[in-house]
């Protein structure tokens, strides 16, 4: 079956930034398509990726929360018999009535969902199919949502249900007793916090000598020191070889260090190596838009190729891979498809990683701004001076700074590490948008107790004036 349909606008992709762009012209009048080859919108972040990772970390966060407790002799009840498939399915009704929203999102809106596979004909027709169907779209715009997908590790077989990427690690059946995870970064971070809580013994190697290389060495070494008694993290360590056996995954893994090997059996491995593009599929070279050595698609600041009528945003057009990074890009294009005169220019994106404690950052971390040039200060604000922190029992896991342009006082980048890092981290992002001076923040009375005080704190601490504290200024 063949059906031609006509459209001012056509999305490729249902994630964040997909249906974020769609309702957005949609809203500004303009009629819109999202073509999204599994026919549900959300895309990995939703359905596969970060709404269900979070609600496992939630999840873990509750449990490491009480086993804590127990250091008190206060016991908050039996953490040990946990029902991994009763997880599963809590997990897959929170991902199935967000799903929802955003389908009746899509139809309020008269947005409507095209499932199938694009491929690009000419710069404004899209060929769509579906089993069967062949649909021919004609549009005035596109815009490329198709995200990104994991990294295949070269030269492994993946056939093996024991062998996981992100997608596959967040619906495990079993809880296993041993696991190994290849890289350190965001996802392998959380992918350790959600297993090590449940019960497995959690190893990570990375082959980088320097965990979280963008990150300033006193916050990854806090962090590291907080979670060794987790799971383990091996830097400067490669995997050699990996073979499946009846009793599980087999791995010879090398410290390129002192150039020791050592054997082991793992009953789950997940391969978390980064992400590239998705857009294998899109028959891009047949209007020749432009991609970098990785795949990704070349935007400019209105997220416009070098083809005029066409957009990319999100994942797509590379790091940071953030999907509140693609919903603002969304933004941006569909009110410049629009007529508006609007820039992707934020000065900061912010970053968290939602493992135990967090991780959130934001701006020019110290070590970044010295190496270029900046005459900066650091203040640093540990939890334990916090009497939110002590009445929570996340004193000793929490960590704030702030990094200052010692020339004209403004803030320019921070960190935090600890409970709600990531909910507390805007404040620090919009400080650096509106080019806000130490003084700003440090005269702003913050509600008392809170974990955000800590802020206040650092603020009050770079100018000597604290209370709470003892200055050094």
């Amino acid at each position: 079956m063949k059906k031609d349909i006509n459209i001012n606008v056509v999305v490729i992709g249902g994630g964040p930034a997909g249906y974020s762009a769609a309702f957005r012209c949609s809203d500004l009048g303009l009629s819109t398509l999202i073509v999204e080859k599994y026919g549900v919108l959300g895309g990995t972040c939703l359905n596969v990726g970060c709404i269900p990772s979070k609600s496992l970390l939630h999840l873990a966060s509750l449990i490491r929360e009480i086993q804590d407790f127990s250091r008190y002799n206060i016991n908050l009840g039996n953490t040990k018999k946990l029902d991994i498939l009763k997880v599963m399915n809590w997990k897959e009704n929170i991902v199935s009535n967000l799903v929802h929203g955003l389908k009746c999102m899509a139809k309020s809106r008269q947005v409507k969902i095209l499932q199938g596979m694009a491929k690009f004909i000419n710069k404004n027709l899209l060929e769509v199919t579906h089993n069967d169907s062949i649909y021919n779209i004609q549009f005035n715009y596109a815009i490329i949502a198709t995200g990104s997908k994991s990294i295949k590790y070269p030269g492994i077989s993946y056939e093996d249900n024991r062998i996981l990427d992100s997608t596959k690690a967040l619906n495990l059946s079993r809880i296993p007793k041993n696991f190994l995870i290849i890289g350190a970064g965001i996802i392998g971070l959380e992918m350790a916090t959600i297993y090590s809580s449940f019960g497995s013994s959690v190893d990570i190697i990375d082959s980088s000598k320097i965990f979280f290389p963008s990150m300033d060495r006193d916050i990854s070494n806090f962090f590291l020191d907080k979670t060794k008694q987790y799971f383990s993290i091996k830097l400067d360590t490669s995997l050699i070889k990996l073979n499946s056996t009846p009793t599980g995954v087999s791995v010879r893994i090398k410290n390129n260090n002192d150039s020791s090997v050592y054997d082991q059996i793992y009953e789950n491995v997940l391969i978390s190596i980064g992400r590239r593009a998705n857009t294998d599929s899109l028959n891009l070279s047949a209007i020749g838009i432009e991609q970098d050595s990785l795949g990704f698609i070349k935007s400019d600041n209105q997220m416009r190729t070098n083809v005029s009528n066409i957009f990319a945003i999100g994942d797509v057009v590379g790091q940071p891979m953030l999907a509140h990074k693609g919903i603002h890009e969304s933004h941006i294009a569909a009110e410049v498809i629009s007529g508006k005169s609007h820039f992707f220019e934020p000065i900061v994106i912010p970053c968290v990683a939602y493992c135990d404690p967090e991780i959130a950052w934001t701006g020019m971390m110290e070590d970044q701004a010295k190496n270029s040039g900046i005459s900066c200060r650091s203040v640093t604000v540990p939890w334990k001076f916090l009497g939110k922190a002590i009445s929570s029992n996340c004193f000793d896991r929490g960590i704030t700074k702030l990094i200052v342009d010692t020339n004209s006082n403004r803030i320019i980048g921070g960190v935090i590490v600890g409970k709600h890092a990531g909910e507390m981290l805007s404040q620090i992002s919009l400080s650096i948008e509106m080019g806000c001076d130490i003084d700003d923040l440090a005269l702003t009375i913050h509600a008392h107790p809170t974990l955000s005080e800590s802020l206040h704190i650092a603020a009050q601490l770079f100018n000597g004036t604290t209370t709470d504290m003892i200055n050094n200024k």
